[in-house]
């Protein structure tokens, strides 16, 4: 039987500000996330099972992405663990809800590692996470192979 690659896109609004660089990154700003999630796996050739000639659902999919990532981060304000940010975060905290504390710069570079890690340990026997790509702007975007990673 054939590989077969499966590629669902998901989209979600988030801020974050990366303390320490030199550029306009530094200010609190946002993006409208595109993330396109690449599975593979071989359709599956029992007859009798309701997942008969899939690689997986798309619906499970669009769930464990939802759950580790797009839930995770829509709409919220996204930070790297550090003594100055946490003093920010918790004056925040105060005021808004969606603020999320990470052990890494929030870059798309660095998402993509937390989102490959996040999601591949959900997925079903079977089926492999063999890409991601994400996008901050139209016209900017980062991706993550497992070939590359492996």
């Amino acid at each position: 039987m054939s590989t077969i690659r499966l590629t669902k896109e998901f989209s979600f609004e988030s801020a974050h500000a990366l303390e320490g660089y030199d550029g306009a990154c530094r200010e609190i700003h946002g993006h409208s996330y595109r993330l396109f999630v690449t599975v593979k796996g071989t359709p599956s050739s029992d007859a009798a099972s309701p997942k008969y000639g899939m690689v997986m659902d798309f619906g499970d999919l669009k769930r464990i992405v939802g759950e580790e990532v797009v839930s995770r981060l829509d709409h919220s304000f996204v930070l790297r663990r550090s003594e100055a940010n946490d003093r920010l975060a918790d004056a925040l905290g105060t005021r808004f809800e969606r603020i999320v504390r990470v052990d890494y710069q929030p870059t798309c570079e660095n998402m993509l590692a937390d989102f490959a890690a996040r999601i591949s340990r959900r997925l079903p026997a079977g089926v492999a996470l063999h890409s991601l790509r994400l996008h901050e702007t139209a016209t900017s975007f980062a991706e993550w192979h497992a070939e590359d990673n492996s």
